[in-house]
């Protein structure tokens, strides 16, 4: 039996960047676009050319590989031609593989919000979207507030909806915008919409207003749409969007959903969900919710007791999914197995060839659980993870020793009159036998470090002359005056344009930041094949 196409539109970057607390940088959210294409969804949402700076370098160029790169806008504005438009102009000249434009489906929010009449507002939807055509690019409506607008005025709502369908729209998107419809209702309307636009041109955005975001989805699924919206971990204003790291396994692994549709993510993107979803958390410098669907700590876990005895026997009884298919694991018994083959499928990722039957691997896998109750987090930070198993497998040369690091901050009064504070670092290396000392001011301690720890590297040093610090990250893994901190760098070769994450941990600060600072010129020399 062939089986229907379902598409996913991940619109993280917009809509998840409305969430209270989450603010995306440029570099952030490239990132979080090379997540979305290792995942394998259909679309990415970037955002909104134009709105702010930080959306408009970030739509400077293509940001995917494998998704449609999507840019999101407002219909054109009544009164005024496309051509007369300088919003939906910078939109159209955004270089994407497809565009999203947010248009009013409730007659109200016409009245209130838009302040035009119905008609110039269903032209406006029309003329949008023949536009976005005609650059060659996919075409699509987000229908605002269309369950609102269905109940008050069904009409009117489906006129929208057929309006972007017959303007050549290749999806016309159902928003439960305040996240207050449930299934039943979701259902039945999405059933009355397939009378003016085909389901293989209908998707769904649900919000989580009522804790049914993922429901509602669904629900649309059965009724006929075939594309589903959300975002990462589910984040997205109040309550959040319909989570899409839950939605995934949900269709790929349950069968009333397997068995009918086929989607762009493979079973082979699945074992990989886990760690994106700790991934995306780390950038957030947040801590990954533990009781998550399939992908948090304790998905998989039982405590002692019956069903834990039971679970040793058989776990298939009492495990809805493999914990494996998801790249999670089960937390009765350690089973190195089951952990070793999550360690192989990253180092295969990450492209680093080993056996399976090699002993080395027992050690890299009890140094890396060891690590982890440490407060260590591999999956943001693939260099260092990189790094720990290559020096493992003895594939790491040892390019330089710290014999020595000592930080000081002043804080004074500079010949102006101004008070300052000054941090001063020297960091001593042992490079091929020969002492080097290397002293450097910064704007804070760990700057001051990481200019005197690159200060001078001997022959190494035109290896790392393009490497730059780009991000820093900082959480305290537990509170009180001995707490431990974890240190996530980002950092970036401007000469050969890779970026890398490493991470360090200690109970004093800047000794964590030290460590994440020596792991990233590691991992600079090693891929720039230093010797």
């Amino acid at each position: 039996m062939t089986k229907e196409r379902l598409y996913l539109f991940d619109t993280t970057l917009r809509d998840g960047a409305q969430t209270s607390g989450i603010d995306f940088s440029v570099n952030e959210k490239i990132v979080i676009a090379e997540l979305l294409d290792r995942l394998g969804v259909d679309y990415a949402e970037g955002g909104y050319p134009g709105a702010n700076p930080t959306d408009t370098e970030f739509f400077s160029k293509k940001r995917t590989q494998k998704a449609k790169f999507t840019a999101f806008g407002m219909t054109k504005r009544a009164g005024r031609s496309v051509s007369n438009d300088p919003g939906l102009q910078q939109i159209l000249a955004a270089e994407v593989d497809a565009y999203c434009f947010v248009a009013k489906s409730w007659d109200y929010h016409v009245k209130v919000a838009l302040g035009c009449t119905n008609e110039e507002n269903l032209e406006g939807i029309s003329e949008t979207v023949k536009a976005a055509v005609a650059t060659g690019r996919e075409a699509m409506i987000d229908c605002e507030h269309f369950f609102d607008g269905f109940k008050a005025n069904p009409e009117y709502a489906l006129a929208c909806a057929k309006t972007a369908y017959d303007a050549g729209a290749r999806w016309v998107v159902l928003c439960d915008t305040n996240g207050g419809t449930l299934p039943d209702e979701i259902k039945g309307i999405v059933g009355k919409v397939q009378a003016v636009v085909p389901g293989d041109h209908l998707g769904i955005h649900t919000h989580d207003d009522t804790g049914h975001a993922i429901a509602n989805s669904l629900a649309a699924v059965d009724a006929g749409v075939r594309q589903i919206q959300g975002t990462l971990n589910g984040i997205g204003e109040r309550c959040g969007n319909a989570n899409l790291i839950t939605l995934i396994p949900t269709l790929l692994l349950k069968s009333s959903y397997a068995d009918r549709f086929a989607l762009a993510v493979t079973r082979e993107h699945l074992t990989e969900i886990t760690s994106i979803a700790h991934a995306f958390d780390e950038i957030l410098n947040r801590s990954p919710d533990r009781h998550a669907p399939y992908v948090g700590e304790t998905a998989f876990a039982t405590k002692a007791g019956i069903h834990a005895s039971a679970i040793l026997k058989d776990p298939q009884t009492y495990e809805h999914v493999a914990p494996e298919t998801v790249g999670n694991r089960r937390r009765v018994l350690v089973s190195d197995q089951a952990g070793k083959s999550n360690l192989l499928g990253e180092l295969a990722r990450l492209g680093v060839e080993v056996e399976k039957t090699d002993p080395r691997l027992d050690r890299l896998l009890a140094d890396v659980k060891q690590r982890e109750a440490e407060g260590y987090a591999y999956e943001a930070a693939d260099a260092s993870f990189e790094l720990l198993a290559r020096r493992a497998l003895g594939e790491v040369p040892r390019f330089f020793e710290v014999n020595s690091f000592r930080v000081m901050v002043e804080r004074r009064f500079n010949a102006v009159g101004d008070l300052v504070s000054m941090s001063e670092a020297v960091v001593k290396l042992d490079i091929d036998g020969e002492q080097r000392m290397s002293v450097a001011e910064g704007n804070g301690p760990v700057n001051a470090l990481d200019r005197a720890l690159r200060k001078d590297l001997g022959k190494y040093q035109t290896a790392i002359d393009g490497l730059e610090l780009i991000d820093y990250k900082v959480r305290i893994l537990n509170g009180g005056t001995g707490a431990v901190t974890r240190v996530l760098i980002e950092s970036h070769d401007t000469t050969t344009h890779r970026r890398w994450f490493t991470i360090g941990v200690s109970s004093n600060i800047v000794d964590a930041s030290f460590q994440a600072l020596v792991d990233s010129i590691n991992y600079a020399l090693l891929k720039a094949g230093a010797v």
